[in-house]
């Protein structure tokens, strides 16, 4: 089947006390988000790349792509809802095959490698889902009004992106309301009854949101 990448970056860069939006900013040399579309390009040249923007950041981009000389070409830009989950459904709808294997990515998250990515259209196409994520490495708690509770570490996993998914499984999913328990596509397409299959990301897939987040950047890039 076909094989797309949705790339979602909607951050304003508030976290990150920045007036630039996150995806923006630059590390290397490159935008954060210039980094992570160019992992996706190096896992295939036939990968087809979907990016979703605010629709205000869309001229950004383009200026920005000209500024970095960036090949922009190939991928198709859309604009984004006012949600995370409206976003994803429209980068899921501008999917143009009828039999797809999709990976939604965090634009953000600029170190996933293609071995990663592989790995997750692997499973995906076996198995219709395929999750990312690691053990945990701290201890947790589960916080509840004025108590809290020790739960097992070695039963949790810390979710990441890609998150891969047949065409068919994420329309089903989109196709209800949202409403708060979504908080990544998993939980969307585990509410539509659909299992969830793990598998093994890398501590070096951080997501990028806070100033501290950006020093682990700069020394990931410079090892």
């Amino acid at each position: 089947m076909d094989e797309y990448a949705v790339i979602v970056a909607g951050g304003s860069g508030s976290r990150m006390q920045s007036k630039l939006p996150k995806q923006f900013i630059e590390i290397g040399g490159l935008p954060i988000l210039m980094h992570t579309i160019n992992q996706f390009k190096a896992y295939s040249s036939n990968l087809k790349i979907i990016l979703v923007l605010p629709d205000y950041q869309i001229d950004t981009w383009e200026i920005l792509c000209l500024k970095f000389k960036f090949d922009a070409t190939k991928i198709v830009v859309v604009a984004g809802g006012s949600t995370r989950f409206q976003s994803c459904k429209n980068g899921i709808n501008a999917v143009k095959s009828d039999e797809a294997i999709v990976a939604i990515h965090d634009g953000v998250r600029p170190f996933v490698s293609s071995e990663i990515i592989k790995n997750g259209f692997q499973l995906a196409n076996e198995k219709g889902t395929a999750v990312c994520s690691v053990a945990s490495k701290d201890s947790v708690r589960f916080v509840e009004k004025n108590s809290n509770y020790a739960l097992e570490r070695n039963k949790l996993r810390l979710i990441q992106t890609p998150q891969i998914f047949e065409l068919k499984i994420l329309k089903k999913a989109y196709s209800v309301i949202e409403n708060e328990t979504f908080t990544d596509d998993a939980s969307v397409v585990e509410s539509a009854g659909f299992p969830i299959n793990l598998y093994e990301g890398d501590y070096k897939n951080i997501k990028i949101t806070t100033k501290e987040d950006l020093y682990l950047a700069e020394i990931f890039l410079e090892n």
